[in-house]
């Protein structure tokens, strides 16, 4: 016990003792520069010193990327949530809410629509932190509904992909998503309209598979981990020593999978350039300016 706590008051003890956040400063992984938060954040969370890409969180990214980061959310159809009735350790259905309530979100996808330097876009990012950004039926729904919603309005569409993969939970619904998704991408296409896909660290699994490597250009952040499957399943699996990040951006780039590597604070400068590129459209003033 001490004498702040048992004597003084509440009001004048909040003026003795001040509450520091414990994460003032923020390691990097890479070289271990210590980095203000405030600084890494201005900076979209990539460090200054090693360029290391740190994970965002998407309406961070949305916000950085439409002007004055003003977007629209696009409501989605709602879906079944638990269709296998799935339960490990714990209910599939309380995963699914404590992950609702930690991110605010629905599900592992967002959809919005909204401007990039005057030019219409749709945008779709997945959250890494709703399980994992994996493909269920709900993350499916809203990029199927997202390229519709694209083709409606005829703008561009673009997504930035960050996933494990198809969702376990959700078995073969989860699975199915992957032709579904495909079949949207090819209505893009029939439309003529520009599809860009941005992966970032990481992308694996279903969403590897399907409409994450159907872009009419990819492009990745630095460092990024892109993949089927992990490397040490690959290696068990060919019995072979594999290349040293074989299944990172750069080493993919270089190999023809991946036609840019760009860092996130010059992206939103480069989809606007590709999307008036791809559609034609004459560069605003501001933006010439």
């Amino acid at each position: 016990m001490n004498w702040i706590s048992n004597v003084v008051p509440p009001k004048i003890r909040s003026l003795l003792r001040r509450e520091t956040p414990e994460n003032l400063w923020v390691k990097c992984p890479e070289s271990g520069q210590l980095v203000f938060h405030k600084d890494l954040e201005a900076n979209l969370m990539v460090v200054p010193g090693s360029g290391y890409h740190m994970a965002i969180e998407p309406r961070a990214r949305l916000a950085s990327l439409f002007d004055d980061g003003v977007y629209e959310m696009l409501p989605v159809p709602e879906t079944v949530s638990d269709p296998l009735k799935f339960r490990d350790v714990k209910r599939y259905a309380d995963r699914l809410k404590e992950h609702r309530a930690k991110t605010g979100s629905d599900d592992a996808v967002i959809v919005t629509r909204g401007a990039i330097e005057g030019l219409g876009a749709t945008v779709a990012v997945h959250d890494f932190a709703f399980q994992g950004g994996t493909l269920g039926v709900a993350a499916g729904e809203a990029i199927v509904d997202g390229m519709s919603e694209a083709v409606e309005r005829r703008t561009p569409f673009i997504i930035f992909t960050a996933s494990g993969g198809a969702r376990m939970q959700e078995g073969m619904f989860a699975l199915m998503q992957m032709p579904r998704t495909t079949v949207a991408v090819q209505r893009l296409r029939a439309a003529r309209l520009p599809y860009i896909v941005v992966l970032t660290n990481p992308t694996t699994g279903g969403v590897t598979a399907s409409y994450a490597m159907l872009g009419d250009v990819h492009i990745a952040e630095p460092g990024a981990v892109i993949g089927f499957a992990g490397a040490r399943v690959i290696e068990q699996t060919v019995r072979e020593r594999l290349p040293e990040g074989f299944q990172r951006a750069e080493f993919l780039q270089a190999h023809g999978m991946v036609d840019m590597v760009v860092p996130r604070p010059q992206m939103r400068a480069t989809l606007a350039r590709l999307c008036r590129l791809l559609t034609a459209s004459p560069q605003s003033a501001p933006a010439a300016a």
